[in-house]
């Protein structure tokens, strides 16, 4: 069965546009049949606690002589590794808090890099993740538009793009829609259409992607 693993990060459950995003791709997904799965991880509802050891950074054969992993965060970081493998396609909201990426979803990625497990190490190639796609759905407050002092102010897509991406040998995709509290706060008109007009086109793109994965 096809599986999408969608995650949810924003604290936004009502108006949330990364949260919109990614159901659209879901839904987009489910729709082209009944064996398509969606597995649905709330990282706000329900967050992973930050790593309770820096141990959990290594497996058990990286780990320095006399570590002692607590064996429950140890099975805990083992299930969110194996539904990422399961996936053959994860799809990720990512709206920008403070120029970088929730917390909520910072303890995920800590999670679930793990060298020799997700990740090459030395002369070790492990990649079980690599050619899977991951679109990243990323939303941002204000706009960063290239050319501008703002362009290079996200800090979440390329760290994200680092570790999915070049560590773990994903194909990184990515949606954007910028100036998304431009209306919320009585933008200028012009700005506010190209709000609406950038969210618009994101949900075009998030339906297309899905059916071209799917």
């Amino acid at each position: 069965m096809p599986t999408l693993l969608q995650l949810d990060s924003s604290a936004d459950l009502t108006t949330s546009r990364s949260r919109a995003l990614t159901a659209t791709f879901a839904d987009a997904w489910t729709a082209l049949g009944e064996d398509h799965v969606v597995v649905h991880r709330d990282l706000h509802r329900e967050p992973l606690p930050h790593l309770a050891d820096a141990d959990l950074h290594f497996p058990k054969a990286l780990r320095p002589a006399g570590s002692h992993v607590d064996p429950a965060a140890e099975s805990l970081q083992a299930g969110v590794i194996a539904e990422l493998l399961a996936a053959d396609v994860v799809v990720i909201g990512v709206p920008l808090y403070n120029y970088s990426m929730p917390s909520t979803l910072k303890a995920w990625v800590d999670h679930i890099h793990v060298p020799t497990v997700t990740a090459p190490f030395g002369d070790d190639p492990t990649q079980p993740m690599k050619g899977k796609t991951v679109v990243l759905m990323s939303t941002r407050g204000g706009a960063y538009d290239a050319g501008t002092p703002s362009e290079y102010d996200d800090h979440a897509v390329p760290a994200l793009s680092i570790v999915l991406g070049a560590a773990l040998g994903m194909t990184v995709e990515t949606i954007v829609a910028t100036r998304t509290l431009t209306g919320r706060f009585g933008g200028p008109s012009g700005e506010v259409e190209k709000q609406d007009a950038e969210l618009a086109a994101g949900h075009e793109r998030a339906v297309a992607a899905a059916k071209r994965l799917g």
